[in-house]
């Protein structure tokens, strides 16, 4: 394949770059006498800095309050106190009603996790990809302008653009004052609510959000690509030209879709992933670790298709669906879709749509549709064992996340499992039941 020959021919400078760092620890010579013969012994000393203590500042106690009402009293005073404007504070808050649906949503958890594919199920349903197709065309000639000034593919922000509102259908009908102060009554994430409502405010004073539009998602989001307010506030441009940044307008969101990922670390021309291969003899160890892709190719991973890179672009070799599902090579910008939504499946599905709405073939490796997910209790109990065992989860909340795949791939490795780190009920069933 031409990307494997590509980084084959890089390797040998990785190489010469791990014998340079260990050049850089100090070395002396000893003469030491045996008999009549001296020989000189050579002692590697490694000079390491004499570690600061740290100083953990105490726990600063959040304030309760009796009421909703006594939450919007104090915040009002502290939020003009710091210089907001009194009569856009108080107009705001006044139209702020505890809603305790929005402190559910925010505390519930699924009683299932999600398989991958139910995610990219939903991502590419005929409904959205027929309809993306369409609105692609429409946007086309501004997309395209779009992507030659910030550099991010045209696809990923109308894909963007379909999953967060269905191209601008659906953008919430939850009051935003109401959804915010909620969430700052309730005290779980008192800060960043307290922030976004702070921002939302200076919005509406500088005139980008009027106060008719003040409706968005439960958890904050609004417009046709479900901006938080702070958000909004720095990476929010002006594409339609009217002297205004406002979220609703479908030229703002796009323009600022696309500044918001460009800031974020968005590499011109490189896809979010690669589908490839592992060879029979593989080391699934190294799932979920970060390789230069000279490196990959040297462990005989290759793309599906020809494509070139760079050899020293770092890339993650991921499995959503374990050993026996698709293999993919995920890019630097793979991770900066998920600064939209911190979910690796979410990032899939934008690149997968945008894929298809631009008439490219989706995955080509089948998802393993047989195996079947851990109900919340039982990833609890996984979670349990897996740090009573020694392989620490950090934390037993019900949740797969990162820390919680990283250690049942260390015990997989541990007790004849190919390490994949993909959690069933068949590769779990051991630790998840008592």
């Amino acid at each position: 394949m031409m990307l494997k020959k590509q980084y084959i021919a890089f390797f040998p400078a990785l190489v010469m770059v791990g014998c340079t760092s260990q050049q850089a620890m100090q070395e002396s010579n000893k003469p030491v006498r045996q008999g009549n013969v001296e020989i000189t012994q050579t002692q590697t000393i490694q000079v390491k800095p004499t570690p600061k203590p740290v100083v953990t500042p105490p726990p600063v106690a959040k304030p309760s309050y009796n009421s909703f009402y006594d939450w919007k009293s104090d915040f009002s005073m502290r939020a003009i106190a710091s210089g907001n404007d009194a009569a856009t504070v108080r107009r705001l808050l006044d139209s702020a009603y505890l809603n305790q649906q929005v402190i559910s949503l925010d505390s519930g958890q699924p009683e299932f996790s999600k398989m991958p594919w139910e995610y990219v199920d939903s991502a590419v349903s005929d409904g959205r990809v027929s309809t993306g197709k369409r609105k692609f065309a429409e946007q086309r000639a501004y997309l395209s302008q779009l992507e030659s000034q910030y550099g991010v593919s045209a696809e990923i922000v109308a894909a963007i653009w379909g999953m967060e509102s269905s191209y601008g259908v659906v953008t919430g009908n939850s009051s935003l004052p109401s959804s915010l102060g909620s969430l700052a009554y309730d005290g779980r994430r008192q800060e960043f609510a307290e922030t976004q409502l702070l921002s939302l405010a200076t919005l509406l004073q500088r005139g980008d959000v009027s106060w008719s539009q003040l409706e968005g998602s439960w958890a904050g989001g609004m417009g046709q690509t479900q901006f938080i307010p702070a958000t909004w506030l720095k990476h929010g441009v002006d594409g339609d030209g009217d002297g205004h940044r406002n979220p609703w307008a479908t030229g703002d969101a796009l323009a600022s879709t696309a500044n918001y990922l460009s800031n974020s670390g968005w590499v011109r021309g490189l896809a979010p992933f690669y589908e490839a291969t592992v060879p029979t003899s593989f080391d699934y160890s190294t799932v979920g670790s970060k390789q230069s892709a000279a490196r990959w190719a040297a462990m005989g991973v290759d793309t599906i298709a020809d494509v070139s890179l760079d050899a020293n672009t770092e890339m993650e070799l991921w499995l959503p669906a374990g050993k026996d599902g698709p293999v993919l090579l995920l890019s630097p910008n793979f991770d900066v879709i998920k600064v939209y939504n911190n979910s690796s499946s979410y990032a899939l599905g934008v690149s997968l749509l945008g894929k298809a709405i631009t008439g490219q073939g989706g995955l080509q490796k089948s998802w393993p549709r047989y195996e079947r997910p851990l109900s919340t209790t039982q990833v609890r109990n996984l979670q349990q064992r897996l740090t009573s065992a020694g392989y620490d989860t950090k934390g037993a909340d019900g949740i797969v996340g990162t820390n919680t795949r990283m250690a049942f791939q260390r015990w997989q490795g541990d007790n004849n499992q190919t390490p994949d780190g993909f959690i069933t009920q068949s590769s779990a069933s051991s630790l998840a039941s008592w």
